[in-house]
């Protein structure tokens, strides 16, 4: 049988997500966000209740991205997540897209040109941010065109290159629906944006996820909850430096800014420049709100749930893969449980999100 890889923050799950779970062929394995997302921000619900939609979807096994994975720009992104889904043995990557290019030719190219390739990039001028300079790249040595201005496809091209040095073949799906930062409540599939902006919605929410009930019934947090404890982290911290990728630039930024700030998005806006953008100021803020340092990333895979077949996969990889799936005395990642530990105090409600916790079957209710 053939075993796909998904990468997925599923923030939250809806009907793209399951459109996508239905296309991918054989057993699928979704390497998912923990609870705090790609571009710097916190799950609307927690990994738990996520990775229990994806199971009860069409995902197989569901595995969590550390935190200095899993909030990152899309190069280093997507190189965790496809090593993690390696170790598991998969076969292919899917992955929606807004274009379907030849994501296969492309890879091949980057295997056989991979040193020209780094020395074009390299020879490339600043004033280029990295996405342009990648469509470049792309467009000079494998004369494929395309816009490359929309974040599915920037992270395709970043799968793309993760996936050829290791011989992963690539299966990119058509996105549906709305944009991928619509907020239109109108297109036939909603995008997640849509749907956090109206989850007070009910009827529009029961359209647009599969799983309705259970994400309603669940606590919903967002950076609102999150952003006096940010404020105080950066007002009290002796030198946010230490913090992984504060340079001191962005350090006299953020502290010169923060206490004039009312929210998450206006300090964003007041800190962000030409140089550095909302996305990377906003993945800064997380890192400050966490405490998180460079550290080196966990050896062992974090098993969230399972199906039948996903179970049955397992035993086939678990003499070369170790899988962590409760977590004790002996931390997995300090990073990633400091994270959750911060993420549970955005509401009253959110419970326990690593001690005692065991992996969901797929029929296992929270």
């Amino acid at each position: 049988m053939v075993v796909t890889g998904i990468i997925a923050e599923f923030n939250p799950f809806h009907n793209g997500h399951k459109y996508l779970l239905q296309q991918a062929k054989g057993l699928k394995i979704v390497a998912m966000s923990g609870n705090f997302m790609q571009r710097g921000e916190p799950a609307l619900v927690d990994k738990w209740t996520r990775a229990q939609m994806a199971l009860e979807n069409g995902a197989d096994l569901v595995v969590e991205l550390p935190f200095l994975v899993s909030v990152q720009s899309a190069d280093y992104f997507a190189e965790g997540a496809v090593n993690i889904l390696s170790q598991l043995g998969i076969d292919q990557l899917a992955f929606g897209t807004e274009e379907l290019i030849d994501y296969n030719h492309m890879a091949e190219t980057y295997v056989t040109s991979q040193k020209d390739i780094q020395a074009y990039l390299a020879s490339l001028p600043d004033s280029l941010t990295y996405p342009q300079k990648s469509q470049q790249m792309w467009e000079t040595f494998t004369g494929i065109s395309f816009s490359g201005n929309t974040p599915n496809h920037i992270l395709g091209l970043a799968y793309t290159k993760a996936c050829a040095i290791r011989g992963i073949s690539l299966q990119p799906i058509k996105r549906l629906g709305a944009g991928f930062h619509s907020d239109s409540k109108e297109a036939v599939i909603a995008s997640a944006t849509a749907i956090r902006k109206h989850r007070s919605d009910q009827a529009f929410v029961e359209k647009s996820v599969p799983n309705a009930a259970l994400l309603q019934a669940c606590p919903q947090v967002s950076w609102d909850n999150y952003f006096q404890l940010l404020t105080y982290q950066i007002l009290t911290h002796p030198d946010l430096t230490i913090i992984f990728q504060v340079n001191d630039e962005l350090a006299s930024r953020i502290q010169a800014t923060i206490k004039s700030a009312v929210s998450l998005e206006d300090l964003v806006d007041k800190v962000a420049t030409k140089r550095f953008t909302k996305a990377r100021v906003r993945r800064l803020l997380t890192y400050i709100l966490v405490n998180a340092v460079e550290t080196p990333l966990p050896e062992t895979v974090r098993l969230l749930g399972f199906s039948q077949k996903g179970q049955e996969h397992l035993k086939s990889v678990k003499k070369s893969v170790d899988i962590v799936s409760r977590i004790g005395a002996k931390a997995w990642d300090e990073t990633s449980q400091r994270a959750d530990a911060i993420y549970q105090l955005g509401h009253p409600d959110l419970k326990e999100q690593n001690f005692g916790r065991i992996p969901l079957g797929v029929k296992t209710k929270q």
